[in-house]
């Protein structure tokens, strides 16, 4: 799953929280239940070429939503999205430093619960949308 899909479903989860340690268990948890969904993916060899603008545009997408959410639930959105985002650190550990932050039983469990193909495109994109709609039903609600 692209980390933008992560980010707008860590700011719902964030949201709808009761405090920050339930942000942050749900965002993670929302990260593996996006994982385990038949996904977009590409090979090793195509990998950056989708992950940098996807890292650019879940930073844009952070921005928004801070930008977006009102300041007595800010915090609490964006440690939902710290969550959804913190499993995926594995990929710049590997990428920068050689190895991934996480044990090697985490990796593989990470791994395992995915299933990506380069045709998966609608997927990320119907995951996109339904994370958007349903971050502004949610915004409003908190207006």
């Amino acid at each position: 799953m692209l980390i933008t899909n992560h980010v707008l479903s860590g700011a719902v989860v964030g949201l709808l929280a009761g405090g920050h340690g339930t942000a942050l268990a749900g965002g993670v948890a929302s990260h593996g239940l996006l994982d385990a969904v038949p996904h977009f993916g590409v090979d090793e060899s195509r990998f950056l070429s989708i992950a940098v603008p996807d890292g650019l545009v879940g930073l844009v997408a952070i921005a928004a939503v801070a930008a977006a959410v009102p300041a007595r639930f800010r915090a609490r959105a964006l440690v939902g999205v710290v969550g959804a985002c913190l499993p995926d650190l594995d990929k710049p550990g590997r990428l920068f430093f050689g190895r991934s932050p996480y044990p090697a039983s985490w990796d593989d469990w990470h791994a395992a619960i995915q299933s990506e193909s380069p045709r998966r495109w609608p997927v990320e994109l119907a995951a996109a949308v339904t994370s958007l709609l349903v971050l502004r039903s949610v915004l409003r609600r908190t207006a």
